[in-house]
């Protein structure tokens, strides 16, 4: 396996060439899927996007950092929201039910040293700001995102192209 140099320029094309989309066309279905039942409006959009935001950059993915980063950037969330999303745990500029969604996520995303990922506390914790139906919406958001994590890291779309056209 070839380590590339720190200080190497990163390439601006994809690893994958083909775009996965026209590979696999039922893609679509299942995408549109998602994004219809995290969109079901009972968990904010910019609390899902922070979410997805904050797993982008713990798996270290550009696309996903750069993709989260602009979806929240139009949806017209504050430069000081985005940016202290990767500090979020003593920045002043998140509610409690965005703590709690952000540490669900790190606590999935993150291996625990003191066993389960999810503990029964911060199921608690998320459980007081979120409705049943919320936070299995959470869940699946979460979810959302891994799958693409997938796509994100094995198939390296360009980061800041559309997010219908990555693989040009």
């Amino acid at each position: 396996m070839e380590t590339r140099s720190i200080t190497a320029e990163v390439p601006m094309v994809p690893r994958m060439t083909e775009d996965p989309a026209e590979l696999v066309p039922e893609l679509a279905a299942v995408s549109a899927a998602l994004f219809k039942l995290t969109g079901n409006g009972s968990v904010p959009r910019s609390t899902i996007s922070l979410v997805q935001l904050r797993a982008g950059q713990i798996v270290g993915s550009t696309y996903l950092t750069v993709l989260h980063t602009g979806f929240l950037s139009k949806a017209g969330e504050s430069q000081e929201r985005i940016t202290s999303v990767a500090s979020w745990q003593d920045s002043p500029y998140f509610t409690g039910a965005e703590r709690a969604a952000l540490a669900l996520v790190e606590a999935l995303l993150q291996p625990s040293a003191h066993g389960e990922r999810v503990s029964d506390e911060l199921y608690a914790q998320a459980a007081e700001h979120y409705e049943a139906k919320a936070l299995a919406t959470l869940m699946f958001a979460i979810g959302q995102v891994n799958f693409f994590i997938a796509v994100a890291l094995i198939a390296k779309p360009v980061p800041g192209r559309s997010f219908s056209d990555p693989w040009k």
